[in-house]
């Protein structure tokens, strides 16, 4: 997912520092990474984070892409620190032997009247998560990539999952483009359209509607998320634009200068 524009793009490289190893790479202690929510000193979270990881009847399993698990604006290590019923499995899809707990659903699914578990992904049959009624102890299953990656591994997964979870959604407009970390608070990334949110977004919406304290539970971890958020927009500066950017945008101009 890019932040480029067209005439504009961002410098990404300090963001980046300030999530490796400090924003200008000066000083040692720049370089110090906390040993409680691992991100650099300087651009700590821990101010944020609960005293202790909040506890909730619904378990959460978490697919995490390979390249997601190397990113840095990766939510997930943020939100395994906030929640204490999280699983993160790194893999592409998720089949028998990725998760004891998921196996044991799918071997009890021909006795559940009702589904056990919930995996959030939109789509035309998708059920929007607030019409559900699940049963207490629900597990959520999560899948952290980009769009085009999630889009992947739910398809890779369907088959298994199929016989034990129900596919839900939040609200979400594919017709319309989404926004960028300068249009919320909430976005770290340029989202492929309306209402596609980060992993942790997510977890915190759906909470809401399968816990009892959910909105309790949804303000502490987007107070969490808007902190992120706010650490990586201090850290973005305009740069001049790529020279085949320039080039492409040049090009546009001159043909349509040729058709006045």
């Amino acid at each position: 997912m890019d932040l480029e524009g067209e005439l504009t793009h961002l410098d990404l490289s300090d963001a980046d520092a300030a999530s490796s190893s400090g924003v200008d790479g000066g000083s040692e202690s720049r370089r110090r990474i906390c040993d409680n929510c691992s991100r650099p000193e300087n651009v700590c979270l821990c101010g944020s984070l609960p005293s202790e990881p909040i506890s909730t009847a619904t378990q959460i399993v978490i697919l995490h892409h390979p390249h997601e698990h190397r990113h840095k604006l990766s939510t997930v290590p943020i939100l395994t620190k906030c929640l204490l019923n999280t699983h993160t499995i790194v893999g592409r899809r998720l089949r028998h032997g990725s998760s004891a707990m998921l196996d044991s659903l799918h071997s009890s699914s021909s006795t559940d009247q009702l589904p056990r578990a919930i995996y959030l992904f939109p789509g035309p049959t998708s059920t929007h998560i607030s019409q559900l009624n699940p049963k207490p102890g629900t597990v959520l299953i999560l899948f952290d990539a980009t769009w085009k990656h999630a889009k992947e591994m739910v398809d890779a997964s369907a088959e298994y999952l199929s016989t034990f979870a129900i596919r839900a959604c939040l609200d979400c407009d594919f017709g319309e483009t989404g926004g960028s970390i300068f249009d919320s608070e909430l976005i770290l990334r340029k989202e492929p359209f309306r209402g596609c949110v980060s992993t942790m977004e997510a977890a915190a919406r759906a909470l809401r509607f399968l816990e009892p304290n959910g909105p309790g539970i949804e303000s502490r971890l987007l107070n969490v998320l808007r902190e992120m958020v706010r650490f990586q927009t201090s850290h973005l500066k305009p740069m001049k634009p790529r020279p085949k950017l320039l080039k492409k945008v040049n090009l546009r101009k001159n043909k349509n200068d040729e058709i006045f």
